[in-house]
């Protein structure tokens, strides 16, 4: 068994969903590992990490309005507001959808479905820097 970290740096733009499979993928090719678990962490507490659909960006756009409604910024009971009125419905957002991820590895290769895509979402509207914490545990290839 054999095991690699590694930490990828995702510079956002503020909020909406920005695509790291392909990042991810080239971490998981370089390591040489051909079959394990890589597991993701997002660092953060007001972004989070999934895997969703990357043919049709109608079904990001989507999202973001099905969140809005539902956790609307500004909403006049949220006391945490020091951040501005986006920081208590950031938290709330990424509670909802999570931070961590785990994708098995196949042939060298996450294995996604074929219109998969890992996602980190900024619930900020500001752009902010993340950090994802990666680790991949598992055979080398023969």
């Amino acid at each position: 068994m054999q095991q690699a970290l590694g930490e990828l740096v995702v510079e956002t733009r503020g909020r909406g969903f920005h695509e790291v499979t392909s990042r991810i993928a080239g971490w998981v090719r370089e390591t040489g590992i051909g079959s394990g678990l890589c597991t993701l962490l997002l660092q953060h507490t007001s972004a989070s990490l999934l895997i969703q659909e990357n043919a049709d960006p109608d079904v990001r756009t989507d999202f973001e309005t099905f969140l809005a409604g539902l956790v609307p910024d500004g909403h006049p009971d949220f006391i945490h507001t020091a951040e501005g009125p986006d920081d208590m419905s950031a938290h709330i957002r990424a509670t909802l959808t999570g931070v961590h991820l785990g994708v098995p590895v196949r042939d060298g290769r996450l294995a996604l479905g074929t219109w998969q895509g890992i996602y980190l979402w900024e619930h900020r509207t500001r752009p902010h820097t993340r950090r994802i914490a990666l680790h991949l545990i598992g055979e080398r290839s023969a």
